[in-house]
């Protein structure tokens, strides 16, 4: 007994009072989420719920560290809409079943710091699209088919259903300035209910939907053809499904780390997500990563442990079973009025208050990031842009950085001071710093505050030492390291290299 309770992190220190009430509290949060996110993509409402009850559950128990509330996020579910309307819910299940694969994959191999690749103007702009994406698909929520045909809602109908919205966002305002006890966005829900079934409003209602009969998760295996082109359609997909949802996880850690004082495990979350979209994809759950809002509701909460993330994935699975019947007669105001509040929620405003003092590149590719998350609502493209827009930027600054000092000693010899990286990007600029013809017999070239990055400074080095070579002068290249010297094919041409101050690094061989 005393090794299960230590499976989940708890210890006679574990305030089990405050674990439980948090718990409950994180799954209050979740449900709306989780429903809205769900009719969002296209799901039936009871997969958003299975995705919160299974991301819930696995990674609390197994994630890498407690206090980390996982569930059905939004930044995961909204890479999969378009495949939702593109091929069916099949290959969605089979999407995130590959994405969980890629993220156990990047947990063995300890590939998680490597998340800090992606630069901070991708994130606002993937993160700020996300958010007008959220707010833009309630608006489906007021149109209604007639006839065969999509229409606005009108008249008295929406009049109901905006006046419910406005009270829902005015309730999730003002909750909490009076209590932080309560989730605002429940506090909010359960009033519209209840003003909906006691006045019996005629509005749009979850069930008018899709049915929420809940029972336990059936296992079921995604019904796809097995081949090459089910792959290559889920897989860029599943792909930017397993960066977005591990970029935001590890993201989370990171807070949760500076909050609480203590250190996580970011390949073990992966492992942990990995195994837990892998459930989802064959038990009927929409996927989902660490989710930063109810994290930081369960902190609040006072929870410090593992307890309060498998109590709320228990709650939800009792109220799937159970309250069914509820949900269905939830309004879709009050889920709306949720989702504008959390799109509003999600919009990185810090970026509009630094956009004066971004570089002009990196406002660039944000925006990009952004209209291409909107328009398209392909995130996997607009990361894919946004992190090799953000690479060219790179490489151009440090191409531009590549300088040489030149003076002539009191020997006549003629020395080159390189300075700034030798790479792909600059070989073109260091190549211009010789005169070769003009130069006198013997010429020294010091890396001593440079550094040899790539196949291609060392073919432009190779050419260099050629053309001096040619020219019957003595070139001497000076603090280069042994890997660089082993794969100079005109190594002949060089006479003197200061063996004893030369760095050790290793090169890039491969350039892509």
């Amino acid at each position: 007994m005393k090794n299960f309770f230590n499976l989940f992190d708890l210890s006679q220190k574990v305030n089990y009072k405050t674990e439980v009430l948090a718990g409950l509290t994180v799954a209050m949060t979740m449900i709306p989420e989780s429903l809205s996110f769900a009719i969002l993509a296209g799901f039936p409402p009871l997969v958003g719920l299975y995705g919160a009850f299974i991301m819930g559950l696995v990674t609390a128990i197994f994630g890498g560290r407690p206090g980390l509330i996982s569930g059905g996020a939004g930044a995961t579910v909204i890479v999969l809409i378009a495949l939702m309307k593109s091929h069916g819910i099949e290959y969605v299940f089979g999407a995130i079943a590959l994405a969980g694969i890629i993220q156990i994959v990047v947990g063995l191999l300890k590939l998680g710091k490597f998340i800090r690749l992606v630069p901070q103007p991708v994130m606002f702009g993937f993160v700020n699209g996300l958010a007008i994406i959220i707010f833009m698909s309630q608006l489906e929520q007021f149109k209604t088919v007639v006839n065969g045909q999509i229409e606005w809602i009108t008249g008295t109908p929406f009049l109901i259903m905006a006046g419910l919205v406005a009270l829902t966002i005015a309730i999730v305002v003002l909750v909490p300035k009076i209590t932080k006890v309560v989730p605002s966005s429940l506090v909010a829900i359960i009033i519209v209910f209840g003003l909906v079934m006691l006045f019996n409003i005629d509005t749009k209602q979850v069930e008018d939907i899709a049915s929420v009969s809940g029972s336990l998760p059936p296992f079921h295996i995604p019904n796809i053809p097995l081949n090459i082109d089910t792959l290559q359609i889920i897989f860029p997909y599943a792909l930017i499904m397993a960066a977005v949802g591990l970029t935001e996880g590890l993201l989370t850690l990171n807070l949760v780390d500076e909050i609480t004082a203590t250190k996580g495990n970011s390949n073990k979350e992966c492992l942990a997500q990995g195994g837990a979209n892998i459930l989802n994809g064959f038990f009927f759950g929409m996927g989902g990563c660490p989710m930063i809002a109810q994290t930081l509701v369960n902190l609040s909460a006072g929870s410090r442990a593992r307890l309060s993330g498998i109590v709320a994935a228990l709650t939800i699975l009792v109220i799937i079973l159970i309250g069914a019947p509820v949900i269905g007669k939830l309004p879709m105001a009050a889920l709306i009025g949720v989702m504008i509040m959390v799109a509003i929620g999600t919009f990185e405003w810090a970026s509009l208050r630094i956009f004066k003092h971004m570089p002009k590149s990196d406002i660039f590719v944000m925006i990009v990031v952004m209209l291409i998350t909107v328009f398209l609502h392909n995130l996997a493209l607009a990361v894919l842009i946004g992190v090799i827009i953000s690479a060219l930027v790179f490489a151009w600054d440090n191409a531009k950085r590549i300088r040489a000092r030149k003076h002539v000693d009191e020997n006549g010899v003629k020395h080159y001071d390189i300075y700034g990286p030798l790479f792909f990007g600059s070989v073109a600029g260091f190549s211009e710093k010789f005169d070769v013809i003009n130069d006198p017999n013997e010429v020294i070239i010091d890396f001593a505050e440079s550094r040899v990055v790539d196949m291609s400074a060392i073919e432009a080095l190779n050419a260099i030492t050629h053309r001096y070579h040619k020219e019957g002068k003595k070139v001497y290249l000076r603090h280069l390291s042994q890997d660089c010297i082993a794969l100079l094919k005109n190594a002949e041409a060089i006479i003197d290299v200061n063996i004893i101050e030369d760095p050790t690094y290793k090169l890039v061989v491969n350039e892509i």
